[in-house]
């Protein structure tokens, strides 16, 4: 066992005795059962996470684990609430003892008083974070269409209201089904877009196990094509190129840090796909060879999958590159972390002088659970102006 590996697991079990000591000591509860029952649950429910990176039981089939791997992953927004509850009335805990001291209050009164003030203050965090992620469970399952202008005066009188729809993160895998897919797949076509862009993140995990958890994306329907790019979690499987051999024959057009001409009523626009940021070796992103062949007076639309990737792509070249990745941060307020790696979280801005639109995303990873950052998929109306 690796020292990273013992490290990981060190800092997970100091959380979670930090977390059920807070929860269950700190209030002295006169249950005793509590005692064991809660730590019981929370390690078993942690451990279920085990199934989500796609080791444990592969013997099991993924329907079979989804409904265990769906409850430990479910555990971990819950748990990641339950410790900023915690936290906060520790904090309070503090200032209150505090006060009693400068008061003159004497130890054993300061010590009644905290544990009154957690005997309060720990029902309602649980409950908090309980209706929290129920309503982030609840919202995950539902990504919407949204409604987005993006003009630009290289664009050919053909494609000038042009609609693209784009959909990142989808995460098919140990946690979302096939059937998820199907949704994702339904609310696209209803919206009868030209164009689809698949920006990255289709997947998690081998192809020989949760290939069919994609196999609906052939029922994608756009008279322009459907296309798609890597993201940073088809680099951490071992068949990247199985993953975009599957995705052909889907019937999806894979562009691997290419770019190809899409032609309407005579005149032409380039889609580009630079494959991501993580990539190494074959999979490498290539900035340059994405843009070969594009000139600046031609419209180019570039998918890749993290919106830092517009910090190496020519601006004189990039029309208007489309992202995800971020998820919004899928769980407040995790958003405000975002801007340490990239250079946006989500709706549109201009990167290294490229206009960048990044999606909040159709999936999740981890908890499928989103809390203020709904998931969508933006249909994107190309003008010329």
């Amino acid at each position: 066992m690796s020292l990273f590996l013992l490290a990981g697991l060190a800092v997970i079990a100091t959380a979670l005795a930090w977390l059920t000591h807070r929860l269950v000591w700190v209030p002295k509860w006169r249950a005793r059962w509590l005692r064991w029952a809660v730590p019981v649950v929370v390690v078993v429910l942690t451990g279920l996470n085990y199934f989500q990176l796609g080791a444990g039981l592969t013997a099991l089939s993924p329907a079979t684990a989804r409904p265990l791997v769906w409850a430990g992953a479910v555990w971990l927004a819950a748990f990641f609430y339950l410790g900023l509850g915690a936290v906060a009335v520790s904090v309070l805990s503090l200032l209150v003892g505090v006060g009693a001291r400068l008061r003159g209050a004497d130890k054993a009164r300061r010590r009644a008083g905290r544990v009154r003030l957690h005997r309060v203050g720990v029902p309602l965090v649980v409950a908090g974070a309980l209706v929290v992620t129920g309503a982030g469970v609840a919202r995950a399952g539902n990504p919407e269409v949204t409604q987005v202008t993006v003009a630009a005066g290289d664009l050919p009188a053909a494609f000038d209201g042009v609609t693209v729809a784009l959909v990142t993160d989808l995460h098919a895998g140990p946690v979302r089904s096939a059937a998820f897919t199907q949704e994702v797949v339904d609310t696209v076509n209803a919206a009868h877009p030209d164009l689809v862009l698949l920006a990255g993140d289709l997947v998690d995990g081998p192809v020989g196990r949760y290939g069919p958890e994609i196999v609906p994306l052939s029922g994608l329907r756009a008279p322009l094509g459907v296309y798609a790019v890597t993201g940073n979690h088809e680099m951490y499987t071992d068949s990247i190129a199985g993953w975009e051999q599957e995705w052909r024959t889907l019937g999806i057009t894979v562009l691997n840090n290419a770019a190809v001409p899409v032609a309407r009523g005579g005149d032409r626009i380039w889609i580009g796909g630079v494959n991501d940021w993580s990539g190494v070796g074959a999979f490498a992103p290539d900035y340059r060879a994405t843009l070969a062949g594009i000139a600046p007076k031609d419209f180019a639309l570039v998918m890749a999958h993290q919106p830092r990737a517009a910090t190496n792509l020519d601006p004189r070249l990039v029309d208007l590159q489309v992202s995800g990745h971020t998820h919004g941060g899928q769980l407040w307020p995790v958003r405000y972390l975002v801007p340490i790696q990239q250079p946006m979280v989500d709706g549109y801005a201009v990167v290294n002088g490229i206009p960048v639109l990044t999606s909040r995303g159709v999936g999740t990873w981890g908890p499928p659970v989103r809390v203020a950052a709904d998931p969508q998929i933006p249909l994107i109306t190309l003008r010329r102006g």
